[in-house]
């Protein structure tokens, strides 16, 4: 067991880490939404699409908002939750989404996605492996893009500034269906292994349900 280390004198409560409502809390919202693409909302908090569909962030009452109506409601989606504390803690700048995309296996922390954690698209190919008009449709509903790699791929935005495009190849004769995710190289700035797992998780899951 590591020792315990002793705070400095006088240097007060250590910075909350990231990944947590009280670090997300000790930055000012007009910075925030500088840095991830979020607007201010009148009702406190940022709004931002999440796959096309509107989504606010209370990070004062820690707590992630979704449209009811004219009004909102809590949303209980814990991993977007999840994704959202690490994004809002790390994004210091606005990212760019040029130059080429990588997989998981070019990342820095891509031994994290080998076996418990390896993305698990089998739902999404059983559904969509042998339908990718299907899996098209179902994309677009999701405000999608279309890009031209394997037989489809679309690129998703379930965070502003950070995409995911995901990509289908149909069986054939030779090869069952297989699907595959690429990112923006500057994923890595915002998000730790694990919210990246769990924000192409909460993606597939918005693809078998047919909305966000």
């Amino acid at each position: 067991m590591s020792p315990q280390r002793t705070p400095p004198a006088g240097g007060g409560d250590a910075a909350p880490a990231c990944g947590t409502w009280e670090a997300v809390r000790r930055r000012a919202l007009p910075e925030l939404a500088a840095a991830t693409g979020f607007t201010p909302h009148a009702d406190g908090g940022l709004s931002f699409p999440f796959l096309g569909e509107p989504r606010r962030v209370d990070p004062a009452a820690g707590r992630l908002l979704r449209p009811r109506g004219a009004a909102w409601e809590p949303a209980a989606d814990p991993l977007l939750e999840l994704v959202l504390r690490q994004y809002l803690c790390r994004a210091r700048r606005p990212l760019p989404e040029d130059g080429p995309p990588v997989g998981v296996r070019d990342l820095r922390e891509g031994h994290f996605f080998r076996g418990p954690h390896a993305l698990d698209f089998g739902p999404l190919l059983e559904r969509y492996g042998a339908d990718p008009e299907g899996f098209a449709a179902t994309a677009r509903r999701l405000a999608a893009e279309p890009v031209a790699l394997a037989d489809r791929a679309f690129r998703f935005r379930p965070l502003p500034r950070v995409p995911i495009t995901l990509l289908l190849w149909t069986a054939d004769e030779e090869f069952p269906a297989r699907m595959t995710a690429l990112f923006a190289r500057t994923i890595e700035e915002v998000l730790p292994a694990d919210a990246i797992w769990a924000l192409v998780s909460r993606t597939v899951r918005a693809l078998l349900d047919g909305r966000p």
